[in-house]
């Protein structure tokens, strides 16, 4: 990849200079360099976002903001110690190194993983009510509403297709028909594609014990409303690499109270917080699962993911998050204006 060459910018350089460098590049970070391209650290929109966040003006320069000693990659490392690394800083690219710490290229993470993509289903749950998109969903499934011109259940398909993936079962109920009409057997897709009917109400796992003996692989299982540009090839690296029974897709979440919060103590008044803002680690509702935990999820019954999470937590089983990056694009559609966001988003994203 010879893009780096454009991507580098000196530590005096401005926001507003750096955030161009980046817009205009694929990989959303630039290299920090200094004379003869040695490489001082990396930054990236989010160093950028933040910054601005926390008050800097597009005027300040770089200098402060940007990541020292970042992880590299060395023109003697192993495709396996690329692979640890990338994982280690949950980055696809990664500078490379010459002997000296001068900057020559980028390792793509794409280039040098191995897929599993040929034994690894995808489940998609699509037999949902949409009831919180009334009236939308009245006379439609929720999976087959339009975004960007087409359903958003397309998108989700070719999104893994992308990345290699081709093998999906549907798991289906609400107005089924309209979806097997209009996917039939995949192949207008170039995918192969399975139902599992829903009789009765079977929640996020329940229906996974009609296909067990189908699943004899890691597999993913993604609901039908959630549109995202992740690297699922990238994830199932991850959960094998980790020797993990679960996988999930976790996110940052941000609420921000409106007010001033004040602090007491016996009546009297500490201090105030203006604004705060709260984080949590949530659910992406993407999970990679080893076939191991079939046996855990009850025959032909209501069943949730979080249950199953519970359960295994318990039991001891090894459960690992996977962070979904500040620069992937991520959006449950769940309500009216998740979906009219997501139609103002969809050119961005995924054309």
């Amino acid at each position: 990849m010879n893009e780096w060459k454009a991507l580098t910018i000196k530590s005096n350089t401005t926001l507003l200079e750096a955030m161009r460098v980046i817009e205009n590049g694929s990989v959303k970070m630039a290299f920090v360099v200094e004379k003869e391209n040695y490489l001082k650290g990396i930054l990236t929109d989010g160093d950028i976002r933040r910054a601005l966040l926390a008050g800097c003006e597009l005027s300040d320069s770089i200098e402060s903001i940007y990541t020292q000693n970042p992880i590299v990659v060395n023109t003697a490392d192993s495709n396996d110690i690329i692979i640890r690394k990338s994982i280690k800083c949950n980055s696809q690219q990664l500078p490379l190194i010459d002997k000296d710490g001068r900057l020559i290229g980028l390792k793509d993470l794409k280039d040098l993983l191995v897929t599993y993509s040929q034994h690894s289903k995808v489940v998609i749950m699509a037999g949902g009510l949409g009831t919180r998109l009334h009236p939308l969903t009245e006379t439609m499934p929720k999976p087959l509403l339009p975004v960007g011109g087409k359903p958003m259940l397309e998108t989700i398909i070719h999104t893994f297709k992308e990345h290699g993936f081709t093998d999906f079962i549907m798991s289906v109920n609400y107005k089924s028909d309209m979806i097997k009409s209009h996917f039939g057997d995949g192949k207008e897709f170039d995918v192969t594609i399975e139902y599992i009917d829903e009789d009765k109400r079977m929640g996020t796992a329940g229906s996974l014990s009609l296909m067990k003996e189908k699943l004899v692989a890691p597999f993913f299982v993604v609901n039908a409303d959630l549109l995202t540009n992740i690297n699922y090839d990238y994830m199932l690296q991850y959960h094998l690499a980790q020797g993990a029974d679960v996988t999930m897709g976790t996110r940052q979440y941000e609420m921000q109270v409106p007010y001033g919060v004040i602090h007491t103590r016996n009546q009297q008044i500490l201090d105030i917080e203006e604004k705060p803002v709260s984080r949590y680690m949530v659910s992406g509702g993407i999970y990679i699962l080893d076939p191991n935990v079939l046996s855990m999820i009850p025959e032909d019954s209501f069943y949730d993911m979080p249950t199953l999470v519970e359960e295994l937590i318990q039991k001891k089983k090894k459960l690992l998050s996977f962070s979904i990056r500040e620069r992937d694009y991520w959006k449950d559609i769940g309500c009216m204006d998740d979906y009219e966001c997501a139609n103002n988003d969809y050119e961005k994203y995924f054309k």
